[in-house]
């Protein structure tokens, strides 16, 4: 339970000489935040302020300060030094010059890449290991990963409102709303965890059986199985995703990164085990995945609790509470949902082309992903830094967009960096994946567009993460499912001219530049929420604190 900040008021000073008259207006007592000091000078102040000390600086003998429990009042100037500190080091980003700022940056996006890497590694290490042995079980996993990963990837709403709620609340100083926030966000994860475990269960191979089509039958078998022993982390993967959102809300990426280090060591090693020693193959390889995520889900967690929140305590929303994290997730849930969709055509039509193709587009893709995710914490950036400078007490919009500037300097870098190296890997060395002739050829084909997507898609993770720190949910809603229809357009009109697997690239390539032109835009726009001064109608009813 969080204790509270607010210090006990002494009681009124008690004049000894009866003839003193009142005076005719007392002036208001100054507290800390009106104070005309710097903050190192409260800083050492708070620290000497203390009832003994107050005491004997007291104008007159006559004048009396009781305290009711000087004990209390001590803890509670502590904890308000601390609650300082805290506030310094997180304004500490918005005050500094633009070079300082990228490194700052660089600083905290270093562990939060660790946190976006674990997933895709994961794919990736069972991609690499199930490639050696079966070119049939490795395209198996294109459909099976879809279950598995696309569809959790529908569920990054949870992690993305975790993240934006604490952060705006710690921008506002409410600690016991946070508190809150995590507890009721934890039980939306853990029944949406066990929501999805059932439906995978009973629902999974139909699943795969549709989108594999008739042609791919044969790929149903192996891909259920990897999809059924994955299903029984769903609960531990959605709580786990909460966790590790709010301690990235609170500014924090080292402990969930901890985490998933442990978390990918487990899976990587399990890989060479059960799939290289033991010959488990895809069935391995999935056992090694999900006992790595139940471990990471609960490694966050403990990493949470370690900063004084509960993350045990679950509360079940009210309904107006229910409504306030819709508020957020509604439109966010839209914004994924138009990603995995327009991802799964991409997997449904290279799955149309044969095995061959299929296995190719999976290789690509799964490097890709890796690649990708250097830039999502990015995005986290911003989602943590911005909601101070936008909705906090302190907010600057000239500092919010030297921070975003910052932020797609980064991006554009990491842009280029990531797709030279990102295209290298599957041109020079695609015998890591596969040693299948053909498959390789596929994948020779489409090295142009998978470089531009990949390119620019640091800085518009940057631009996105922005606009949701912001809260400008609609337009993102409203842009991805553009983005959506006209990507689902390419592939179908490329197909058929015998483009082949090159067409779900070059949709890709446009989907990602798009979504780059349509946020820069609406950033630089006078009603953007970056120059705008009326944030009301960007901003979202209060989640209300029990």
């Amino acid at each position: 339970m969080l204790t509270s900040k607010t210090l006990i008021q002494p009681p009124s000073i008690h004049l000894q000489n009866p003839n003193l008259k009142p005076s005719p207006s007392i002036p208001k007592r100054p507290t800390f935040s009106s104070l005309p000091f710097h903050r190192s000078f409260l800083l050492s102040f708070s620290h000497n302020l203390t009832p003994r000390n107050l005491s004997r600086h007291c104008i007159s003998p006559g004048q009396e300060l009781s305290y009711e429990n000087e004990d209390l009042v001590e803890e509670q100037n502590e904890e308000e030094e601390v609650e300082i500190s805290r506030e310094i080091k997180g304004e500490g980003l918005a005050n500094q010059s633009i070079w300082n700022q990228m490194k700052e940056i660089v600083m905290f996006t270093g562990p939060a890449t660790g946190l976006w890497l674990c997933g895709p590694l994961m794919s990736l290490i069972d991609t690499a290991v199930i490639g050696q042995g079966s070119s049939i079980e490795l395209a198996a996993l294109g459909p099976a990963t879809v279950v598995c990963d696309y569809t959790g990837y529908m569920f990054m709403f949870l992690s993305i409102a975790t993240s934006n709620m604490v952060a705006t609340s710690l921008a506002r100083r409410d600690k016991n709303e946070v508190q809150h926030q995590i507890s009721i966000l934890l039980f939306i994860g853990l029944f949406c965890g066990f929501l999805m475990l059932i439906l995978t269960r009973f629902f999974g191979s139909c699943a795969l059986t549709a989108f594999s089509g008739p042609k791919n039958a044969h790929l149903v078998p192996a891909g259920n199985t990897y999809v059924q022993i994955r299903s029984f982390a769903w609960p531990a993967v959605l709580v786990g995703w909460v966790a590790q959102s709010a301690s990235l809300g609170m500014k924090d990426s080292w402990g969930p990164l901890k985490a998933l280090a442990v978390s990918s060591a487990i899976n990587g090693i399990g890989d060479v085990a059960l799939c290289i020693f033991l010959g488990y193959g895809i069935a391995g390889a999935a056992w090694a995945t999900m006992v790595s995520q139940v471990v990471a889900a609960y490694m966050m967690i403990e990493a949470l609790n370690k900063k004084g929140y509960n993350a045990f305590a679950i509360s079940i929303p009210t309904f107006d509470e229910l409504l306030s994290v819709l508020a957020i997730a509604g439109p966010v849930f839209v914004t994924l949902t138009a990603k995995v969709i327009f991802y799964s055509i991409l997997v449904y039509f290279a799955t149309s082309m044969g095995t061959h193709t299929v296995a190719a587009h999976q290789v690509l893709l799964q490097t890709y992903a890796m690649c990708t995710v250097w830039g999502e914490p990015l995005s986290q950036t911003a989602q943590s830094f911005m909601p101070e400078l936008i909705y906090g007490v302190n907010r600057s919009l000239p500092k919010a967009r030297m921070l975003l500037k910052s932020l797609v300097t980064i991006g554009a870098t990491l842009g280029l960096v990531l797709g030279i190296i990102g295209t290298a890997v599957p041109r020079f060395f695609p015998n890591i994946f596969t040693p299948d002739v053909k498959v390789i050829q596929e994948m020779h084909k489409v090295l142009l567009p998978y470089f531009l997507a990949l390119a620019i898609t640091p800085s518009t993770h940057s631009l996105e993460g922005t606009l949701l720190a912001g809260r400008d949910l609609r337009f993102i809603s409203l842009s991805m499912t553009g983005c959506l229809a006209f990507g689902a357009l390419i592939p179908p009109l490329l197909t058929s001219s015998g483009c082949g697997l090159a067409s779900c690239w070059f949709a890709l390539m446009g989907f990602q530049w798009a979504r780059f032109f349509l946020s820069l835009q609406r950033l630089l726009s006078p009603n953007g929420i970056l120059y705008s001064e009326d944030l009301t109608r960007f901003e979202l009813k209060d989640m209300k604190a029990s």
